[in-house]
């Protein structure tokens, strides 16, 4: 929890100042039991209405300026907490979007949700604990000065009780501790239950399995549940046993009291301060140990979070590298081999060589886990290979700078990803600055233009999440307008086009051809129809190129080529509308 600490640095007098309206707040409190002894033994005792009123009109002036003191410390701490975990959360999100994918595998999604909502909250939680906590410590130090003060034989009787409460107070934090760390354990994988069947909540339908699916949830449910309530269990224990100990020491306090008021040896305006005092003593140990329970589970949320802050990308610019700029795209693998797990020697990729030149189009071909996604991935760094190079224009792109890198790669996904929002924002996502010509010349080139001036609001049209309102095939021709628009040296099409059929994916490759002629393409397809006429083609067998050269030199050279053409088109060889 110390670490995070720094985050707390720019709020620093909110931070000063809590602490001190709370002291103030505590010395006022810590005056009432005298002034209250003072109207027993020198007002009630003695008939003396005056100094009665006069004692009163000073204890409510007290409480007061004590109600001001709480006050003020309650809106400091608030202030000081809520933007310290503002800032928390704003640097855990910036420090995620630095990860590598192997990184985002590694701390899976449902945690990291977690980690940002809960855990934070639970900081956020322990900030204003801390700031406000101040007051038990300081209650319980003032009221056992002052309770010394009045009787010191009386005072012995706390010898026995307050470390008992220690002693419970240790214990408890002891055996809650690896509880909160369970629970928060539990709570992240009911996160990742949810998040799936949230995503996949259309396939859970299809398939009829939302009874699979309840039953999945139940379980992740019902071990958070039954952690959190072995750890709540645990706590409730904390106030029966300080309370009884409480009434014990306050019964021992009027017997032994009691005989000292009788012998003349103590007044009963003190004997009254006295039980004030032990009780507000005894109180705020009561309090302090909820608060110290608390503790534990925050101890539990800053560790995750450090977990999250301590991981390093293995992707990074080096500092001291020159700033490499790519201008024509030449990509070339030198002998590359990649594992998604650096300790498994089972490789996703093995030794792979080839060079995709400006002007080119370099297709992907394999069965279903070859390996294409994941080569094609490693081209902006989204993972980093685990040994061999790639160099794009004679640079290693470990040299190039990662947003640069990026920038000057179109990359159309797999899986269609859009976002809130209105269809020209997404078009534009990786150029807002993108005039309306421009984003409209991009909807052109990937076909979409002519489906979206369908809709009631043309490209002001606002998309549901993920783009819901609209079809797969719409989804894909959004995306490679977004891929299109920031005019890349590179792109690459990972079977963007599966959802469309053969005349539209046809017109998107010819138009392609056309826009993206000096451009270094790289296409992976399923079908062998569409990458008949790539300069140079890849066939993927097992993480290895198991062949490559144009289609026609496939045919005569590749059995692995001549299967997968043959089980796609069979003995006739399907027209292909050529520029």
């Amino acid at each position: 929890m110390w670490k995070l600490r720094v985050l707390l640095k720019p709020y620093w007098l909110w931070c000063i100042l809590a602490p001190l309206l709370m002291v103030l707040e505590v010395s006022m409190d810590l005056l009432q039991p005298t002034l209250m002894a003072s109207i027993v033994d020198k007002g009630l005792m003695k008939n003396d209405l005056s100094h009665i009123i006069s004692t009163g009109g000073i204890m409510l002036g007290v409480a007061l300026i004590g109600l001001l003191g709480g006050v003020g410390c309650t809106i400091f701490s608030s202030i000081a907490s809520q933007n310290f975990g503002n800032d928390l959360r704003i640097r855990l999100f910036e420090h995620i979007q630095t990860f590598s994918n192997r990184n985002l595998d590694q701390l899976k999604t449902g945690s990291l949700i977690t980690r940002l909502t809960n855990d934070v909250v639970q900081m956020q939680n322990f900030v204003q604990l801390v700031l406000r906590t101040i007051r038990s410590p300081l209650l319980l130090v003032g009221s056992l000065v002052m309770a010394i003060r009045i009787s010191p034989a009386l005072t012995l009787i706390l010898l026995v009780s307050v470390p008992v409460l220690f002693i419970i107070l240790y214990a408890l934090i002891r055996f809650s501790f690896p509880l909160f760390t369970k629970m928060q354990s539990r709570l992240d994988g009911v996160n990742t239950v949810l998040q799936e069947n949230l995503a996949g909540i259309r396939v859970i339908k299809a398939f009829v399995r939302a009874e699979h699916e309840q039953q999945r949830f139940d379980r992740a449910n019902q071990e958070y549940t039954d952690t959190a309530i072995r750890a709540v269990r645990l706590l409730a224990l904390n106030m029966p046993i300080m309370m009884l100990i409480l009434n014990i020491s306050i019964v021992a306090v009027l017997w032994f009291g009691g005989i000292q008021s009788w012998k003349g040896q103590l007044s009963v305006g003190e004997l009254i301060a006295f039980i004030n005092y032990v009780t507000q003593l005894l109180m705020s140990m009561l309090m302090l140990s909820s608060r110290l329970t608390m503790v534990s589970r925050a101890k539990v949320s800053a560790d995750r979070i450090n977990e999250v802050l301590d991981t390093r990308s293995e992707i990074s610019d080096d500092s001291n590298q020159e700033k490499v700029m790519i201008r024509k795209g030449q990509i070339e693998f030198h002998n590359v081999s990649f594992a998604y797990d650096r300790a498994d020697e089972n490789l996703v990729l093995e030794h792979i060589s080839f060079t995709a030149r400006p002007g080119e189009t370099v297709a992907i071909l394999g069965a279903t886990g070859a390996g294409k996604s994941t080569l094609v991935s490693l081209i902006p760094r989204l993972y980093e290979v685990n040994a061999g190079s790639i160099t794009i224009d004679d640079t290693d792109i470990r040299m190039i700078p990662i947003d640069h890198l990026r920038s000057r790669i179109g990359l159309v996904m797999q899986q269609s990803i859009l976002f809130s929002g209105t269809i020209r924002d997404n078009i534009r996502y990786g150029r807002p600055d993108a005039t309306e010509e421009e984003v409209e010349q991009a909807a052109r080139a990937a076909e979409a233009h002519s489906f979206i001036s369908s809709l009631p609001n043309g490209y002001d049209t606002l998309l549901g999440q993920r783009g819901i309102n609209l079809s797969g095939g719409q989804k894909q021709r959004l995306s490679i307008a977004r891929a299109l628009l920031i005019q890349p040296a590179i792109l690459i099409m990972d079977d963007s086009t599966s959802a469309l059929d053969a005349v539209t994916e046809s017109r998107i490759r010819l138009l392609l051809r056309h826009k993206m002629k000096e451009s270094t393409n790289i296409l992976i397809a399923q079908r062998v129809s569409s990458i008949i006429d790539a300069d140079h083609i890849l066939v993927l067998d097992n993480g290895r190129i198991a062949a490559q050269g144009t289609h026609q030199e496939l045919m005569s050279s590749s059995a692995i080529y001549r299967d997968i053409r043959q089980s796609q088109l069979g003995e006739e060889e399907v027209a292909y509308v050529q520029s």
